[in-house]
């Protein structure tokens, strides 16, 4: 099992990739979202200069916020600085295309911009445009050396609906998701990533990369999962997580995926949201503190049953490290944290001290 970091972006903050280093993770990664963090792509270019061992990528590119060519050159471009060490993460866009009140990309749009995407890499010359408008693209004055494609750029599709996981098969090397998904779960979504690659006619690499990003907290001897300390470590991950359902039901109009467990916290924040964020305005408030803080009126939705229903690896050293031997067996290679931005630095060395150096 690998373990990555990912941290809400902040440009003058690029230092926390070579803490990530020195404390033996193999990955940083670096999220793409305009609206409220630092420019990926900038982040990632001071990363890759001051690192010289962990691997770095975006955690995870937009789809909808740059043309497909544009990603590829700039993952090309950071790759000309780390060569062999670069990755490219890529998502339809949950919070940077809805923070702007625009949908994530479709699943057919999401399929074509990675067969553009992955072709650039590999050096060749692909068809791009839209309809009967295409024409053949590819990288031109190579010799001159602005960008590296001679070292692989492994591409990881951030996946979770039937047809991403299909195209993640289809032109990936790996899928990253977010939440600990349970066993058969994940099983499902490898099998449906296999059948992706089985219909392109490609035989899925055996080394494709499988990730998650989520969250952890080593519990203390008798520490509550609704003490303080843990509530500050876990908090934002718990409530990005009741932001994420909220879109999910607007988008379908149920709520019958939301856990028996905490259907009474879901109830009050769905009043929450819809009594004091303004409809042509809640596109913007929703996300507050997307990933890095807890807003203070929403702290009350971050109780033991909302902890335990999102997923993350919280509980003493020995639960924690049975249930990584678990996903590991079930086919997960790779585990990122993203903590909340107060307590990032104490929580990745303690994840890294108490669980990293045993397992």
């Amino acid at each position: 099992m690998k373990f990555g970091g990912m941290v809400a972006t902040r440009i003058d903050e690029w230092e926390i990739f070579q803490f990530l280093e020195k404390l033996g993770y193999s990955s940083g990664w670096v999220p793409d979202s305009q609206m409220i963090w630092s420019d990926c792509y900038a982040t990632l270019s001071l990363a890759a200069w001051h690192t010289s061992r962990i691997r770095l990528g975006t955690g995870v590119a937009i789809a909808g916020t740059r043309l497909a060519p544009v990603t590829a050159h700039s993952i090309a471009s950071i790759n000309k600085i780390a060569p062999g060490r670069v990755f490219l993460g890529i998502g339809t866009g949950h919070t940077a295309m809805r923070i702007m009140g625009q949908d994530p990309v479709s699943p057919t749009y999401f399929r074509e911009y990675l067969r553009v995407v992955r072709g650039l890499l590999a050096g060749n010359e692909v068809e791009y445009g839209v309809e009967d408008e295409r024409r053949p693209i590819r990288f031109l004055d190579r010799e001159l050396g602005c960008i590296d494609i001679e070292h692989r750029v492994p591409i990881y599709v951030a996946a979770n609906g039937p047809r991403a996981l299909e195209a993640a098969g289809a032109y990936g090397d790996g899928r990253i998701g977010a939440g600990n998904e349970p066993v058969p779960v994940l099983q499902r979504n490898v099998q449906r990533i296999k059948r992706g690659a089985a219909l392109a006619h490609r035989a899925l690499p055996k080394d494709f990369h499988t990730a998650v990003m989520t969250f952890a907290c080593v519990l203390r001897a008798n520490e509550k999962l609704n003490s303080d300390r843990v509530i500050e470590e876990v908090g934002a991950q718990v409530v990005a997580s009741l932001h994420f359902w909220y879109e999910v039901y607007s988008q379908r109009g149920n709520d019958q995926f939301v856990f028996d467990s905490v259907r009474g916290v879901w109830e009050d924040y769905k009043r929450y949201v819809e009594t004091e964020m303004p409809d042509g305005r809640r596109h913007q408030l929703i996300h507050e503190g997307h990933c890095t803080f807890v807003p203070e009126k929403e702290t009350r939705f971050v109780t033991s049953e909302m902890i335990k229903a999102s997923g993350g690896l919280v509980g003493d050293i020995d639960e924690i490290i049975a249930r990584i031997k678990k996903l590991e067996m079930a086919g997960l290679k790779e585990i990122i944290l993203m903590p909340p931005r107060k307590v990032r630095r104490s929580n990745f060395n303690e994840f890294s001290d108490k669980i990293m150096a045993r397992y």
